[in-house]
């Protein structure tokens, strides 16, 4: 006779006693003990989703007065009018994103008639592309091809569109190599506009006069890097919804919270890649060595990610930096221009040199004039206590 049990979440395997008295009929059933474990063993984690970096949670940590500004920016759209651009401005990992991403969800929870479309202009870097997005999402690129539909149709494309009104996120806005697209979409009161930047500076010296003064006229939403404290409650909250109960420590917590040293989506990675590693050997708590090694893990993630994401102008760029730093910005776009066609202008390879900055794949020394970039030193960056 073959017993077979369903295991359930928790199920395991029966104590040995149980067993042999459950099987001590007259059924000739041969145990092999020494094969005895468990059916099925439990997992820690709970809700990968929470762990993730684009997840955008019911409630967001320490970031009220931000939410009720953005959100009064787009309250005119669920009233039919339109709204004022917004700016969200901040440093990496300062929770942009998700805020912009929160507050457009709430609308959508609120109002039937919005709409809302995420463009990644890193990733959608040119006018084409990042138009391109918005229509796909709209539902309006069946009949388009992408090698021959002039910039004009896209244009048309959303100035015909009829639909509900539609919240535009443009995160990485900055990264954009036509920066005219924001215009584009300034003039269609249709949409409302998040426009989703570093710093305000390198946007703002990238576009022309006419849309500088409508730019400079909206509405600016900064976002200043979190403390240790807040990034614990990010990460207890976290922890609670995605984990088991008293898999990891509050001392680890705030280790972690040291470590990143402002950036959530750091802060996130290391506890996300720690829970992985603990779940995947079943173990039923996070040690302090799998910390370790999550927050080198954790780095070397989004800096691979980050590198993936240049654009090949700016991988060239950071190429000259790996193999000639430190080196200054002019012998910088004198091997450049030398090396791609088409080459942008001084002023854009700055640009690039400073995003590469912000997100700790370059660093700087000197002042303007003496600047000189170099690879991040890895091993310069805080350590897990």
């Amino acid at each position: 006779m073959l017993l077979l049990v369903k295991p359930t979440h928790s199920a395991r395997i029966l104590p040995l006693d149980l067993l042999l008295r459950l099987l001590s009929g007259n059924n000739p059933i041969r145990l092999l003990l020494s094969d005895l474990k468990p059916v099925y063993q439990a997992k820690m984690i709970r809700d990968a989703r929470v762990l993730r970096a684009g997840f955008v949670p019911r409630e967001v940590e320490h970031r009220d007065a931000e939410v009720n500004h953005l959100s009064s920016v787009l309250e005119p759209i669920t009233n039919g009018e339109p709204a004022d651009t917004a700016i969200v401005t901040g440093p990496s990992g300062a929770g942009k994103t998700c805020i912009s991403q929160f507050v457009t969800e709430r609308l959508r929870e609120e109002v039937l008639d919005v709409e809302a479309t995420y463009v990644n202009c890193w990733r959608n870097y040119t006018r084409f592309r990042t138009l391109y997005q918005i229509l796909d999402d709209l539902g309006a690129t069946i009949d388009i091809h992408r090698q021959s539909t002039p910039h004009d149709e896209l244009v048309d494309r959303l100035q015909q569109h009829d639909g509900p009104r539609t919240v535009v996120i443009l995160d990485e806005v900055d990264q954009l190599e036509d920066p005219s697209v924001i215009y584009d979409l300034h003039s269609l009161p249709q949409f409302a506009i998040i426009c989703i930047a570093n710093k305000e500076e390198e946007l703002f010296s990238r576009v022309d006069d006419r849309l500088v003064s409508r730019l400079r006229s909206s509405e600016h939403v900064r976002m200043d890097k979190y403390h240790d404290e807040q990034l614990y409650d990010i990460l207890s909250a976290r922890a609670k919804w995605g984990l088991d109960e008293d898999v990891i420590t509050d001392d680890q917590l705030y280790r972690i919270a040291d470590a990143a040293a402002g950036d959530a989506r750091l802060a996130i990675g290391i506890l996300r890649t720690a829970a992985s590693k603990a779940d995947r050997e079943n173990h039923d708590r996070i040690t302090d060595d799998m910390l370790l090694d999550a927050a080198e893990d954790a780095r070397a993630q989004i800096k691979q990610k980050s590198l993936d994401s240049l654009t090949p102008h700016q991988r060239v760029v950071y190429d000259i930096v790996r193999d000639n730093g430190p080196i200054g910005p002019s012998e910088i776009h004198e091997q450049y221009a030398e090396e791609v066609d088409d080459p942008r202008t001084k002023r854009t390879v700055r640009t690039y040199l400073s995003k590469m900055e912000q997100y700790n794949l370059l660093e700087a020394e000197g002042t303007s004039r003496d600047r000189e970039y170099s690879l991040v030193d890895s091993a310069a960056a805080s350590p897990m206590q």
